[in-house]
């Protein structure tokens, strides 16, 4: 315990203990920003912050930015910094790494609190500006401290280890709902994408693709036939002739038959044996 909750040990806190152990303190102040130091505790490293942070939102004040405003809810398990809007954590400070809080002497409005972060084991230094509330809420901070080592004592140490796996698990809780939103985003953005590709720019035509059937094939419209008139006697049409045979070979040429061809297709010797075979095919179909 540092020497800016000493004044008050005899005397009776602001805040019940049920408010801080089951519930938080809001308080609504202006957050100047955090800053690295050296050392986890001492009044001239705070002092050294507060200046250097000041000197910064100076520079953003000229240049026409605003301080951000921010919620703290304080309770036995830390400080948590919150976007009073949206209320989403931007920084969770577990009680247990908080080495040093004070409020400036000189300045009525500043307060300050030094954390060891938990990713990089760095000790940064947190400055606030509250026009009102700022000794309230570094006293508020010391009487965190002080039920959280009442309930450490009465626990015997095994509160200590609870508080910690709850900060992780709220960190992987907020780890999570980030990532999760970012998805929510992605998928956002590719629906946007489809939607745009399924419509036709300005100015463009259209193709309509051919109905197919249940086999995805264009189905089949043939010419409807012509239909034969009846006469001008009443009487039916006349069946159509039945095309005449053509006797022609696969490729399109009359099939060969050697005993019609000319004598003078052939040499001699192989004539006269064709007439042979023709005046026995002959003699034969007759008696037949």
């Amino acid at each position: 315990m540092n020497r800016a909750f000493n004044r008050k040990k005899d005397k009776s806190w602001m805040h019940t203990p049920e408010a801080l152990a089951k519930h938080f303190i809001g308080y609504n102040a202006k957050f100047l920003g955090n800053t690295e130091v050296e050392q986890p505790k001492g009044t001239d490293i705070v002092k050294d912050a507060v200046r250097k942070l000041k000197f910064q939102r100076h520079i953003k004040k000229s240049e026409g930015q605003k301080v951000p405003k921010v919620e703290l809810q304080i309770s036995i398990y830390g400080v948590k910094i919150l976007d009073p809007k949206t209320k989403d954590v931007l920084h969770n400070c577990q009680l247990h790494r908080i080495s040093f809080c004070a409020d400036d002497k000189t300045d009525k409005r500043i307060f300050t609190f030094i954390c060891k972060d938990s990713e990089t084991n760095k000790h940064l230094c947190y400055v606030f500006d509250s026009e009102k509330c700022a000794e309230e809420i570094t006293l508020t901070i010391g009487q965190a401290f002080d039920l959280a080592y009442k309930k450490f004592l009465e626990s015997g140490g095994k509160d200590v280890e609870t508080r910690k796996q709850i900060g992780s698990l709220q960190k992987r809780i907020q780890e999570l709902e980030t990532e999760n939103s970012e998805l929510k985003k992605q998928l956002q953005n590719l629906d946007d994408q489809m939607r745009s590709s399924k419509v036709s720019p300005a100015g463009s035509i259209s193709t309509k693709p051919a109905s197919t059937d249940v086999f995805d094939m264009i189905p089949f419209s043939p010419v409807e036939p012509l239909v034969p008139l009846p006469a001008s006697n009443g009487a039916p049409p006349p069946a159509p002739a039945p095309p005449a045979e053509e006797r022609k070979d696969l490729f399109g040429a009359e099939p060969f038959d050697p005993f019609i061809c000319g004598a003078a297709d052939f040499p001699p010797d192989i004539q006269s044996k064709l007439d042979e075979m023709q005046r026995q095919r002959w003699r034969g179909s007759k008696w037949d």
